[in-house]
């Protein structure tokens, strides 16, 4: 199945935004500030793997919410909102709501959308029709501000390369149940990854914090993807179920390009059985 354009554009598009957020400097968090980022769907995936990965690499305080849940009552030195269309109704509250009171930031894909923000950051060059899967959008959002936090992107985007010319075992594009687990700032990477195979693909898939999961019988049919290190316990424990393990050393944005290419590719898959079996 080739590989949409959509899909494999990202290693550009990430270099791209590793290029914008030097000219955005400025506007995006300072080291030491209090931050909320904001986003929904896809979108607040990438703002849980922000906030933790900032607040690891000890730049400062960082809350994430999804659009509808922030708490007006704390305080903050700058909000960053990551909104694909800059039209989403909650959000367009939000940020009126916090005008004037603290700095915002937008980051959008839009190339015409609404300045509803005191900066907007515009990842024009993801921009996708509104019927197709997010997937350019969401992971340059977050390759901009790990290029903002100092972090190289070069490894990313070489790893993801390689997560798209690589073939999809027929094992993952015939599951239909998923567990996918992370660490730290890949747990919103896993997040992200489980809404792609329930969205998209119509499979069972959920998340967890890999230190809380405990596979249980029910690992037998499922396929446990690990982003991060696999500790042994855990390796041993699906092995011993029965089950499938998918681990990758590649850096962990780049392998949810490769979840991308098998949420498309396993719809493709079940339609294909689908027509077969009429």
């Amino acid at each position: 199945m080739p590989v949409p354009q959509d899909v494999a554009s990202q290693p550009d598009c990430w270099t791209r935004a590793a290029e914008l957020a030097a000219s955005h400097r400025s506007a995006l968090p300072h080291r030491g500030e209090r931050v909320a980022v904001i986003g929904s769907g896809p979108a607040y995936a990438m703002a849980q793997s922000y906030a933790a990965l900032r607040e690891s690499r000890g730049h400062g305080e960082t809350d994430a919410f999804s659009a509808s849940a922030f708490l007006y009552g704390r305080e903050y030195d700058r909000i960053v909102a990551l909104t694909r269309t800059g039209t989403a109704p909650v959000m367009l509250r939000l940020l009126g709501r916090v005008h004037g009171s603290v700095p915002s930031v937008v980051i959008t894909a839009a190339p015409d959308a609404p300045d509803i923000a005191d900066h907007t950051v515009r990842l024009d060059f993801t921009d996708q029709p509104a019927t197709e899967v997010a997937t350019r959008f969401p992971t340059t959002a977050l390759a901009l501000l790990r290029a903002q936090l100092g972090e190289k992107l070069d490894d990313a985007t070489d790893d993801a390369h390689e997560a798209i010319e690589e073939t999809l075992p027929h094992v993952l594009l015939a599951a239909r149940e998923f567990t996918f687990l992370g660490s730290g700032w890949t747990y919103g990477i896993a997040e992200a990854a489980a809404q792609l195979m329930r969205d998209n693909a119509g499979a069972w898939a959920q998340a967890y914090h890999e230190p809380e999961y405990r596979p249980g019988p029910a690992a037998a049919r499922q396929v446990t993807w690990v982003f991060g290190e696999v500790p042994e316990r855990l390796a041993r424990a699906v092995a011993d179920a029965g089950g499938t393990l998918v681990a990758s050393a590649r850096d962990p944005l780049a392998d949810l390009v490769r979840v991308q290419r098998l949420a498309l590719g396993s719809a493709a898959h079940g339609a294909a059985g689908a027509v077969g079996a009429a």
